[in-house]
């Protein structure tokens, strides 16, 4: 069979002999799918996917990676990234190509030997295209993940100004590498963006210090001294008090406080703020 030949029987499956394999590659995705996606938005990816197939294998189009096959991925990237975005699983996802295997799966019942050879290579072609789905699927999906952490990182790590001249970064949850570097870059950046000259870093939504950690704290401190800014450590409950003498930890030069409050009224003494107590009753 020569290669046109081979092209006219692929063509000639995809049209099934006059039957609406669109309408029923449709129908079998819907299924699968459960009405996440309207019926109508489906139909307009798998007729747009159906046409650009139907013109990829009228030239001659065989591997998956080929210039003829450049509208197929294009639109079959679109599809992947859109059902990422939204939330399907990779299956999901791939069914949209695989369905098509199904919908065409009754000419192996009566179907000459060339239809059958010719299904057979358009399965090929097919599992190459589910496969390609799951890939961009799987980067998609990779990319979404990365830009979350990053922005839960973000988020993570505030820095609030909390007077004139004062700021303060409230830590929450585990402080790693990246974490510190995070804290140290936007810890900074305050600092040059506000003028301040005072800084706190408050721990006490840190779980537990290590020699990790405590390391982490102190470039941090480092950096924002270089910078002309004090730094106070405030949060530092019994428990992590007790951890950072054992391992031997050297927070020598560096001023703690057991709470924010009073790391607070620290810095605005040092900012040159007199704090004046009211008795009771007085307004």
């Amino acid at each position: 069979m020569t290669e046109q030949d081979s092209a006219v029987e692929l063509l000639g499956l995809l049209s099934a002999k006059g039957r609406d394999v669109t309408g029923e590659w449709v129908q079998q995705v819907s299924g699968t799918l459960k009405g996440r996606v309207s019926v109508a938005e489906l139909s307009r990816e798998l007729v747009e996917l159906h046409e650009a197939l139907v013109q990829a294998l009228s030239q001659g189009a065989g591997d998956v990676h080929g210039e003829q096959m450049s509208e197929v991925r294009a639109l079959l990237t679109e599809l992947s990234r859109n059902r990422a975005r939204q939330g399907f699983s990779p299956t999901e996802t791939a069914v949209s190509v695989f369905a098509l295997k199904q919908v065409l799966e009754p000419v192996l019942q009566n179907g000459s030997t060339e239809e059958i050879r010719a299904f057979g290579r358009l399965s090929r072609v097919l599992d190459g295209l589910g496969l390609f789905t799951i890939e961009t699927y799987t980067r998609t999906r990779e990319e979404l993940i990365s830009a979350q952490a990053e922005q839960l990182m973000e988020l993570s790590t505030p820095v609030v100004r909390v007077w004139d001249g004062v700021i303060a970064v409230p830590l929450v949850g585990t402080l790693d590498s990246a974490r510190t570097q995070v804290v140290m870059e936007k810890l900074l950046q305050a600092l040059v963006d506000t003028g301040s000259e005072q800084a706190i870093i408050d721990i006490t939504g840190v779980p537990a210090v290590d020699t990790q950690v405590a390391q982490h704290l102190l470039k941090t401190i480092v950096a924002a001294r270089l910078m002309g800014a004090e730094c106070t450590v405030s949060g530092i409950r019994p428990q992590i008090a007790q951890t950072i003498v054992a391992l031997g930890i050297e927070f020598e030069g560096i001023v703690t406080k057991a709470s924010l409050a009073d790391a607070l009224k620290l810095a605005l003494k040092r900012s040159g703020v007199e704090m004046v107590a009211r008795k009771a009753g007085q307004l």
